[in-house]
């Protein structure tokens, strides 16, 4: 059908519509090819929507489902209970919130779907025409949820709760809101009821910094919210089984299950102002940190068993920050400021003296260091040429090489276990330092070929990925993202 043959038959369809009743919404129409075509029953008494949708699937980079929507402008929120009628033919089944640019089938757009089976995600395409992506919510068939646009940003919640998805989102000034149902079987027709649906614009009030912890998957770039925080965490470290991540929060150690669960404390006995610089031995049966408790409140490197314990001082010197731990578990690499300049040095993990490989020029920082999987070498960062960048050398000092050259700053180099792979942290060319708080990127550098992309699109920054998260089976990168909720 011609664009503008399209174009009229959408109007048609939703004037029909408005006549039977349309709520609070403007318009109800498929987008994409659908087989069967959806539609809206309004119930003018206990104001629910049930919609009925066809459609191949909402994913990709074209979407078919029905859609009931209105046209706003500047931050909105929508949010609904919601319920599905019978078992239906496909899991993956989809009643949606949805934030839509346009009503073209490879519209940029966002939304929160709630699966047959129960899996709730925020999906999004962030270009017209482009790919899909989403994160994945901890909690499964919820009753009631949301969707805000604030910003740039678009955060969804579930059951009246934080869920951690948030993904940035440019959109124009006039773009779409609505309630949207998708079959995921072109052949058939499903149906969910809305209730409870309101649309408003989101008022500024009182924030909470709230954190997610979150994995990414380095092929498909989805997300996966492991757990959500309302304080302040960081740092996450995977296990060498694969099955916790480690984290601080509130200058604690705590361990969490991957597949989710509750976090347990790790006792660190007097150590209790840990930062966000610690790790685990390569055999697991160790970890490291840096702890501000002792010696004037300076940041000095200290070792202890997985299971808890007493810690042993390992740097006789502060402030240490600790970064890498050696593949053969016998060296530890770690940034420090010795006589007013800062470096990159090695000690022994039993203790002794220290060796320094680099010293950065007064003003400047050599910092971050993280071993290569064979041991060969010492991936850091350091402005030394006015950007941040990232760089790798030998690790006796020799050969230092530059890794990124762009305009960012790029902090924090961890390379996968398999040695492919290079994940870092990356702001905007304007910000100094490693501030928390600040739109960032987590970028992945193919170590065979140099070519790079983006990873993840987040709020975040000082306490994302400051110590090494690779999953490993280097397949996953953990980190931490921060939404300021109101």
């Amino acid at each position: 059908m011609p664009f503008v043959s399209l174009l009229f038959a959408t109007h048609l369809l939703a004037l029909t519509v408005a006549e039977q009743g349309l709520g609070i919404f403007e318009g109800s129409s498929d987008v994409g090819h659908v087989l069967h075509r959806g539609g809206l029953q309004f119930d003018q008494n206990d104001r629910t929507y049930t919609i009925s949708g066809s459609g191949e699937n909402m994913w990709s980079t074209k979407d078919s489902f029905h859609f009931v929507w209105k046209r706003v402008s500047g931050d909105q929120s929508i949010e609904a209970a919601l319920r599905f009628i019978g078992n239906g033919t496909d899991l993956h089944r989809k009643a949606c919130l949805v934030i839509r640019q346009t009503l073209e089938p490879d519209s940029p757009y966002a939304d929160i779907a709630v699966h047959g089976d129960g899996l709730t995600s925020l999906q999004y395409r962030e270009t017209k025409g482009g790919t899909t992506h989403e994160i994945i919510t901890r909690l499964v068939a919820p009753k009631s949820f949301r969707l805000v646009r604030k910003g740039e940003y678009i955060y969804s919640d579930v059951n009246d709760s934080f869920s951690g998805a948030a993904i940035p989102l440019h959109l124009s000034e006039s773009y779409y809101i609505g309630l949207g149902v998708c079959s995921h079987n072109d052949q058939v027709i499903e149906s969910a009821v809305f209730s409870n649906v309101e649309v408003s614009p989101v008022e500024n009030g009182p924030v909470q910094l709230k954190s997610a912890l979150e994995t990414v998957d380095i092929e498909s770039l989805n997300r996966k919210v492991v757990s959500v925080f309302d304080d302040h965490m960081e740092a996450p470290n995977w296990t060498p089984e694969g099955k916790s991540l480690v984290y601080n929060s509130n200058g604690l150690l705590y361990k969490i299950p991957w597949a989710g669960g509750a976090p347990e404390r790790i006792n660190t006995d007097f150590a209790t102002r840990c930062n966000n610089d610690h790790g685990i031995s390569p055999d697991g049966k160790m970890i490291v940190i840096s702890d501000q408790s002792q010696d004037s409140n300076q940041s000095t490197i200290y070792t202890l068993p997985f299971s808890g314990g007493k810690p042993e001082r390992i740097t006789d010197k502060a402030p240490s920050y600790w970064h890498g731990w050696s593949p053969d578990g016998k060296t530890l690499a770690y940034c420090a400021q010795r006589d007013g300049k800062y470096g990159i040095f090695t000690i022994a993990v039993e203790g002794g003296p220290e060796t320094r490989l680099t010293t950065a020029e007064p003003g400047k920082l050599d910092d971050g260091p993280d071993y290569s999987p064979d041991g060969k070498q010492i991936y850091f960062n350091s402005d030394r040429t006015g950007k941040m960048q990232i760089y790798r050398m030998k690790t006796d000092g020799s050969e230092v090489e530059a890794m990124t050259k762009d305009d960012r700053n790029n902090w924090f180099a961890h390379v996968s276990p398999d040695g492919n792979w290079m994940v870092y942290l990356s702001y905007e060319p304007d910000v100094e330092g490693h501030p928390a708080n600040k739109d960032v990127l987590l970028r992945l550098q193919n170590l065979k070929d140099g070519s790079t992309k983006v990873l993840a699109k987040l709020f975040g920054g000082q306490g994302t990925i400051n110590v090494p998260s690779w999953s490993p089976d280097s397949k996953r990168v953990a980190f931490v993202s921060y939404q300021f909720v109101g």
